[in-house]
């Protein structure tokens, strides 16, 4: 039984809301919300339900405000909706097929077709994740191949700034990690760790005086080594790019903004900026912070989260900083498995410039 699939219920009527338990709890667990800000609450947790069985007519927010916010979320877009509405002319449904909903159930609602259209709807959901993941299996080569060469590109912008080279590595592990955590599909989050290594692919058009200069940059020579993340964007471009492209671009755009509007390039604040650019921020100064440097020694991993939390809610997204920290044992795995060679670390600015 524990292994039933979970649905959750969205209706502002209680007796709507009666019904539809009545008809689904002895084969389904159930989640139940009054309103839309209640639902996208439920949906963005981390145990996130199987299928929606959405109302269209609520207070405050309506059921297709609902759907779209869902579906434009990369945590919650996988999710099956399907609306339960006595409001079902053609242009409705047409409306809410559009928005991302996968079917429709009319009031007042039959029980043999309520069991079958959420029947029938997870058991589509559960062949496209089984197809997902063959086809994950069939194109493995590519997908390393492909991984490579993105992390050899980003890796390339590293070393010009001195960094080490299994930065790039470890941090979009770290960001994988993040967002599996924060609720997003595996499919999503490794795509996320595919364009991560990206993120500051623009250093390469940032002069080697500023990025190596070992004193304290001068505000025009900020206002330049900023200048990297439209470097980078520009070299990702922005025309008709693949998911994986467009998604390193947003993702080099945003991951230097700040929870609180102190970053940049934009002064986005909180939920403006996009949730991969708030993960990738945490990824990137975790692994700064508790890798060694010419000019520094590694912290200790214990004094980077205590960083991380006094951080939160002003530099990171205060939501994702507590799941990274709980994700100690896996992040701790990365680490030792992507450690640097001794060997190759550059032991002075010098023997930087030598090596670079």
């Amino acid at each position: 039984m524990e292994n039933r699939a979970t649905i959750l219920i969205v209706d502002d009527t209680p007796e709507n809301i009666d019904v539809l338990a009545g008809i689904l709890r002895d084969e389904y667990k159930l989640q139940v919300a009054r309103n839309g800000d209640m639902a996208l609450k439920i949906a963005a947790k981390a145990n996130k339900p199987d299928l929606i069985l959405l109302d269209i007519m609520m207070p405050g927010i309506d059921g297709y405000e609902v759907c779209h916010r869902l579906k434009q979320d990369l945590t919650t877009r996988h999710i099956p909706v399907i609306f339960v509405t006595a409001k079902i002319t053609p242009a409705d449904e047409l409306r809410g097929l559009e928005l991302g909903a996968v079917d429709y159930i009319t009031k007042p609602v039959s029980p043999p077709v309520v069991k079958l259209r959420v029947k029938t709807q997870l058991a589509l959901f559960n062949q496209n994740r089984e197809l997902d993941r063959k086809v994950k299996l069939q194109t493995r080569v590519i997908h390393d191949t492909r991984l490579q060469i993105i992390q050899r590109l980003g890796r390339a912008a590293e070393y010009k700034d001195n960094e080490t080279g299994m930065h790039v590595i470890r941090m979009s592990y770290y960001a994988k990690i993040l967002a599996l955590a924060a609720g997003m599909s595996e499919a999503d989050a490794d795509m996320l760790m595919n364009a991560a290594p990206m993120h500051d692919i623009g250093k390469i058009g940032i002069p080697d005086k500023i990025l190596q200069k070992p004193g304290k940059l001068d505000s025009e020579e900020w206002a330049i080594m900023k200048s990297h993340v439209y470097i980078g964007a520009e070299i990702l471009g922005n025309n008709d790019n693949p998911e994986l492209i467009e998604l390193a671009r947003t993702i080099v755009l945003s991951h230097h903004e700040k929870w609180d509007g102190s970053g940049y390039p934009h002064g986005l604040t909180t939920d403006s900026i996009p949730i991969v650019g708030r993960i990738v921020a945490i990824a990137d100064v975790f692994d700064a912070l508790t890798s060694a440097r010419p000019y520094k020694e590694a912290w200790p991993v214990a004094k980077a989260f205590d960083l991380l939390e006094r951080e939160s809610g002003k530099h990171f997204d205060p939501k994702l900083v507590p799941l990274f920290i709980a994700a100690t044992d896996e992040i701790l795995e990365v680490k030792e498995k992507f450690k640097e060679s001794p060997v190759h670390q550059p032991e002075s600015k010098q023997q930087a410039d030598v090596l670079a």
